[in-house]
């Protein structure tokens, strides 16, 4: 009994098997030493974490690399694009609920439209018009945090897991 178990766990960890367990534990610490530089900065400047959209963004661009909303141009540019729309939005409507929801559909149509489509930006809209923010929150912590997260991933990418990131620029 017991060498029938053994034989059918032996292929358990396989060769592609443990590549695919490194690959999701480096990503995991890729991701985790993201989220701690955010936690540091957010401290420093006295911004609330919560109020900053990069975790999910992390999370694809560490976990996913090779999918186009993980690139450059979507990663960027879905963040500015998505909190601009925000931003228009709240000047026009206010910090009304049904703003936010407008807002959201108006920022995936506007990704979609400068092809920067990156669905962790989708909350960017929410956050502006729900919280009211003003025209900065697009320099800091949108566009700063998404050149750094850029810059994060190209050397996570190119260092640590010596893979050419990213696939495009633009």
């Amino acid at each position: 009994m017991r060498r029938k178990w053994r034989d059918r766990s032996s292929g358990f960890l396989n060769e592609a098997e443990r590549r695919r367990w490194k690959a999701g534990a480096i990503a995991g610490l890729g991701a985790a030493l993201a989220i701690g530089v955010m936690e540091l900065l957010s401290a420093e400047l006295n911004y609330p974490l919560a109020v900053i959209p990069f975790a999910t963004s992390i999370v694809l661009v560490v976990g996913s690399p090779d999918a186009v909303p993980a690139q450059p141009r979507a990663l960027i540019g879905g963040h500015l694009v998505s909190t601009l729309v925000g931003l228009m939005v709240l000047h026009a409507a206010g910090p009304q609920a049904w703003a936010a929801a407008i807002a959201v559909g108006l920022a995936v149509l506007a990704m979609f439209a400068t092809r920067t489509f990156h669905p962790p930006a989708g909350i960017n809209p929410l956050l502006v018009v729900s919280a009211n923010l003003p025209w900065t929150f697009v320099l800091a912590p949108v566009f700063a945090g998404a050149l750094m997260l850029t810059a994060f991933a190209f050397a996570w990418h190119r260092w640590v897991r010596r893979e050419v990131w990213p696939e495009q620029w633009l």
